[in-house]
């Protein structure tokens, strides 16, 4: 644990962060802002499916979603908050409305570079980007590895192990049903395939997000006494070292600064390249358009959630201070939210429990892509069943071992990705 720890502070320190932030802002600039497109975009994302095998757009939107939206949202920005101040809230958002150009970069690549597989099916992603584009295949299987390794922790057993958490301190229920219901659901989706889980994405994501947005809607109208002051604050707090860094790791950018701030923290992935993978998977012929609609998923996902969010915990530190000073890092959140009226903590309880669920059903199928890069077919049905297992033993199993090696794997993931952003940057096209 003590030597991935300090391999972990040393992949995630100031030179990765430089780099992930210097991508943001470069591609921001050299596609002249795509974020100006932003409203055009989502109406882009609404656009009807069409009767073919392939994902719609706004169907490979929700499965990105699905995979990205949750515990990185609620968790990480409450520890964000506790280590970087309220400052954090505000390069959290920044750091979101840049990495949108990032996003809108991997998803092109996938697309151009994506192939059919024998189904007849799109399949894509950074590996592809890698095999095709650079021609690097070796690159290619280890991007495709680290995913298929983070599958298993980021999208898997962290996820599962969170809601047995949950619903042990809120509900008193015991792991094990718990975990054996997850596996269950989430297998009867998974084995269905792609447009399984892309059907369900779209039907369930817009749903969950809605209902907790309203609910951080409703605690806003409760503190709005203390809402301007909380600005106010987050903006003073901004500019301070322990805030930038804060921020930066609340926004995703850095998966394991130090002190755990990556546990849990699963935002908008832009620079580890995941969503391109189900970007990969819409039947739109066009790079821009899908590189256009993929790329709201980080703004749905920071700047608007995170944000929500972020508001909120700084809201209650001004409205309830004791509650803060009772809580722990990651708990911020929950002080927040025990003020909402009626509901209090089951409702944040079951929010976390419907986003891990479809995370764990989002982060299926970019395990599945890379099961498929790396023995075709064949290993699908494998990868499956071992996925569905691990959805149990990761809610039974301690954690802190799992979460070291994820924050690894991640950061594996980040560098081969951005090396193809940059060697293929000509063939992005705004």
């Amino acid at each position: 644990m003590a030597l991935l720890e300090q391999i972990n502070n040393l992949l995630w320190g100031l030179p990765l962060i430089i780099l992930l932030m210097g991508t943001h802002i470069y591609f921001t600039f050299k596609l002249r802002f795509p974020q100006k497109n932003l409203f055009r975009a989502i109406r882009l994302s609404l656009f009807p499916a069409e009767d073919t095998p392939n994902l719609s757009p706004f169907s490979a939107l929700s499965t990105t979603l699905a995979a990205t939206l949750g515990t990185g949202n609620i968790v990480g920005v409450s520890t964000a908050v506790a280590l970087g101040g309220p400052g954090a809230i505000f390069w959290c958002w920044i750091t979101g409305i840049l990495g949108m150009a990032t996003a809108y970069g991997e998803c092109y690549l996938s697309v151009l570079h994506r192939q059919q597989n024998k189904d007849g099916l799109y399949v894509g992603g950074p590996m592809y980007v890698l095999k095709n584009g650079l021609h690097n295949k070796k690159l290619g299987s280890l991007y495709a590895l680290c995913t298929l390794a983070a599958a298993f922790g980021v999208g898997c057993t962290t996820q599962a192990n969170s809601v047995t958490r949950a619903t042990a301190l809120s509900f008193g229920i015991s792991p094990h049903p718990v975990g054996i219901a997850l596996a269950v659901v989430t297998g009867m989706v998974i084995i269905g395939g792609i447009r399984s889980i892309g059907s369900l994405c779209e039907r369930t994501v817009p749903a969950i997000t809605f209902l907790y947005l309203l609910g951080c809607a409703v605690l806003l109208l409760l503190y709005r006494h203390q809402l301007v002051t909380a600005i106010v604050w987050i903006i003073k707090d901004a500019f301070s070292f322990a805030s930038l860094a804060g921020g930066v790791a609340g926004a995703g950018l850095q998966r394991a600064l130090r002190y755990g701030i990556a546990r849990g923290l699963f935002t908008n992935e832009a620079g580890i390249g995941t969503s391109a993978i189900a970007a990969a998977a819409s039947h739109t012929d066009d790079p821009k358009i899908q590189a256009y609609v993929s790329m709201t998923a980080v703004f749905w996902d920071t700047v608007v959630m995170c944000l929500l969010t972020g508001l909120v915990v700084v809201c209650n530190m001004l409205y309830d201070p004791a509650s803060v000073a009772a809580a722990a890092e990651t708990d911020l959140t929950a002080a927040a939210f025990s003020h909402l009226p009626y509901v209090g903590d089951a409702f944040l309880t079951i929010s976390l429990c419907a986003f891990a669920v479809t995370t764990l059903i989002g982060w299926s199928y970019f395990g599945e892509k890379a099961a498929e890069y790396l023995g075709g077919n064949r290993s699908v049905p494998l990868y499956k069943l071992c996925y569905i297992v691990m959805i149990y033993l990761g809610a039974i199993i301690p954690m802190h071992l799992v979460w070291e090696c994820t924050d690894l794997i991640n950061g594996i993931m980040a560098l081969p990705n951005l090396l193809a952003l940059w060697a293929l940057r000509r063939e992005i096209k705004s």
